[in-house]
């Protein structure tokens, strides 16, 4: 680990671990410049993790490196310290190849690194700035959700390298604004995430309009028969590196299960915080479900931030900042937006949903258990997903610590059931109907109608038509029976 690093980087062994042995390599052995080891060492960067210690030497002979390795594993310096060594050490050719689109002269970049998600996009520059001090138009940020303007005035001072997603890179390749013909290295990170994100026909596109010439980079947890076959055709006689297991969980985190009725999670997950130390990370299968924890979090007096896909850029950053930082000791979080988070010290990951497959259990579960310490994995399972939890445990080979949550407990309340021959209570779901539509919330945000109880409603989206976090409601109920 980097200890004078933040959070949010991926982490390496510290100078004074343990682990560091006689016989570790180190930064130094790689034929690396005396420069580049100065700035690693100065970043306290000392002893490769395993994906370093195998892809450093042969990306520095210039060969393609296809590799299997989570995120956590230390692998954005494993292609960062190549792509450094080599800009420094061959300077653009006199005078610099560069294209007019107009009167404008386009500054061609030398280096490229894709990625799917902007916080993953962000924490690559925030390592390559690190060992790049001083060099603030060196490298350049191009991602959805920030200033445009900001961004093309940085590509405008031509950059050697460029970090981005596929879709406002593609934007930007279409209006003219970037040149990517002289790309001498390109890195595709997090590649089974990218193509499950739908880009790979930006992907194809982007790297058909880069030379053939170039060097090539491959990152991917996974590497199914799909992923390779798509990914051969982006590399040359590739050394390939295989760092852990990445098909099933970490066997450092202890997989737990509890046996919890849906009006019983939040009072689980508030023991939990009061029984064990750390920080949560915790997963709602749904955006709304992932708002409506966070607000019962904060009444229960608990600190909690929120990051799902309708948040805006700058809440998703503050609300990572916030739970890197300490400011925060929960982070609720849906399994797209969780694919930017990279942070070394989640102590417990909870799945308040169940998720919806293997490798979605296997993507949240690694949160945790990272840079060789050790993580609690809880996931609560309401009696008729025993099936489906038991599904999770075939298909990953692996065995839950099953556990029933006490039964005294405290239940939230929801919604009473409606009387459809009553008059008044008529007129309440109406008016709970007209708010949802006109306002555009879920019914847990109506206003409390005078003289009943509704509060702790769910958004519905849950299994067997329960919600996916607050249980079904009364009308619902009602109808059922």
């Amino acid at each position: 680990m980097n200890t004078g690093n933040t959070a949010v980087a991926e982490q390496n062994v510290p100078t004074n671990s343990t682990e560091t042995t006689t016989s570790s390599p180190l930064f130094t052995d790689f034929n690396l410049s005396q420069r580049l080891k100065d700035r690693l060492a100065a970043a306290g960067y000392v002893t490769p993790t395993p994906v370093q210690a195998k892809a450093i030497a042969p990306a520095l002979e210039g060969r393609d490196v296809l590799a299997t390795a989570a995120t956590g594993t230390g692998k954005t310096l494993s292609f960062l310290i190549p792509m450094i060594e080599r800009m420094d050490a061959t300077p653009l050719p006199v005078p610099a190849p560069g294209e007019k689109q107009g009167k404008r002269q386009i500054k061609p970049i030398r280096a490229l690194i894709l990625l799917p998600t902007r916080e993953l996009a962000m924490q690559v520059l925030d390592n390559y700035a690190k060992l790049m001090p001083g060099q603030k138009n060196d490298a350049v940020l191009v991602c959805g959700g920030l200033s445009e303007g900001a961004q093309l005035d940085a590509l405008r001072r031509g950059p050697r390298l460029v970090v981005a997603t596929p879709g406002r890179l593609e934007d930007y390749l279409k209006r003219g604004e970037i040149s990517i013909r002289h790309v001498e290295m390109l890195v595709l990170d997090e590649v089974d995430r990218m193509l499950d994100m739908g880009f790979l026909p930006a992907i194809r596109r982007i790297v058909g309009a880069l030379p053939k010439t170039r060097q090539t980079m491959c990152y991917s947890a996974t590497l199914d028969a799909n992923i390779a076959e798509i990914v051969r055709d982006y590399v040359q006689k590739p050394v390939r590196i295989e760092i852990g297991t990445t098909s099933k969980p970490n066997e450092r985190v202890e997989l737990r299960a509890y046996t919890v009725m849906q009006d019983q999670k939040l009072g689980l997950l508030d023991q939990m915080l009061n029984e064990e130390e750390g920080t949560f990370l915790v997963f709602s299968r749904t955006k709304h479900g992932a708002d409506r924890i966070g607000r019962k979090l904060e009444k229960l007096g608990y600190t909690a931030s929120i990051i799902h896909g309708d948040r805006s850029q700058s809440q998703r950053t503050s609300a990572l900042k916030a739970f890197a930082t300490g400011k925060s000791r929960i982070l609720v979080a849906t399994d797209v937006a969780a694919r930017g988070i990279d942070i070394s010290h989640i102590a417990h990951v909870v799945n308040y949903d169940l998720p919806n497959a293997s490798e979605d259990f296997v993507h949240r579960i690694g949160r945790t258990g990272r840079a060789g310490k050790e993580g609690f994995a809880t996931t609560f399972v309401m009696p008729q997903e025993r099936s489906d939890a038991r599904r999770i445990e075939r298909e990953l080979k692996i065995s839950f610590l099953w556990r029933e949550a006490d039964k005294n407990l405290a239940k939230e309340e929801r919604n009473a059931p409606l009387d459809l021959n009553n008059v008044g209570d008529l007129m309440q779901l109406e008016t709970r109907a007209w708010k949802t539509n006109q306002q555009g919330t879920s019914l847990e945000d109506a206003p409390v109608p005078q003289g009943r109880n509704h509060a702790g409603r769910g958004n519905g989206n849950g299994r067997n038509g329960g919600s996916g976090n607050g249980g079904g409601g009364g009308f619902r109920r009602r109808r059922r029976r």
